[in-house]
């Protein structure tokens, strides 16, 4: 059997971690067991990456932030995602690609097709089977961090109109496997619709709702 490759995407503070974990109890519960990662991170040198980039104290080009989470990507896909996919094996990401747009493109300005190609080298074209776009209102998102005292890290801290440019992206995102959620539904529904999203994606490989 093939790979099933989810991605699970939105601006901070939209629910992504919780909705993973949502998803993997539910995926163990229909009997499969999730590689999941995040990103940027899961390998010893991405997490390396992810701790240069998120420091507060770093100061980095919008092109050598952009080059810095490619290259953790790139060691994640060679490592982690293409082998487990290969092995027939489900994934779930807590982002993707689309993160580089939303933040590099949206965010920071640089052009979509340099962007584009520079993550197309890095993934070697490997794309998701299914995208969740986790749509939130800026604020809401920023208030859910505050309320849940996340420490905040040097992109928490960009101004508010980099994070409106970003949470648009995710808006606009389009495409096949693409499929937008509504991140301010309460937890469980947010989750119950995530899982129908799944198993419609791969029918029949999940089984009936556990």
């Amino acid at each position: 059997m093939a790979g099933f490759f989810v991605v699970l995407e939105g601006p901070e503070g939209a629910g992504k971690s919780t909705l993973a974990r949502g998803l993997a109890a539910r995926l163990r519960a229909a009997g499969v067991e999730p590689v999941m990662v995040r990103e940027p991170g899961g390998t010893p040198a991405a997490e390396a990456l992810r701790h240069e980039l998120l420091h507060d104290d770093r100061r980095w080009t919008p092109e050598s932030e952009l080059l810095y989470i490619t290259a953790a990507r790139a060691d994640l896909v060679a490592k982690v995602i293409r082998p487990a996919l290969m092995a027939g094996q489900v994934v779930l990401s807590d982002r993707f690609d689309l993160s580089t747009r939303a933040y590099q493109v949206g965010g920071r300005g640089l052009p979509a097709a340099e962007v584009d190609w520079v993550n197309r080298a890095a993934t070697g074209g490997l794309g998701a089977d299914l995208t969740l776009v986790l749509d939130v209102p800026v604020d809401v998102g920023q208030a859910r961090q505050m309320a849940q005292g996340k420490v905040r890290d040097r992109l928490d801290r960009e101004t508010m109109d980099f994070h409106h440019r970003v949470a648009q992206v995710y808006r606009d995102a389009a495409g096949t496997g693409v499929v937008h959620l509504d991140a301010t539904a309460p937890p469980d529904q947010l989750e119950a619709a995530a899982w129908r999203a799944v198993r419609s994606a791969a029918p029949g490989r999940f089984g009936a709702d556990p």
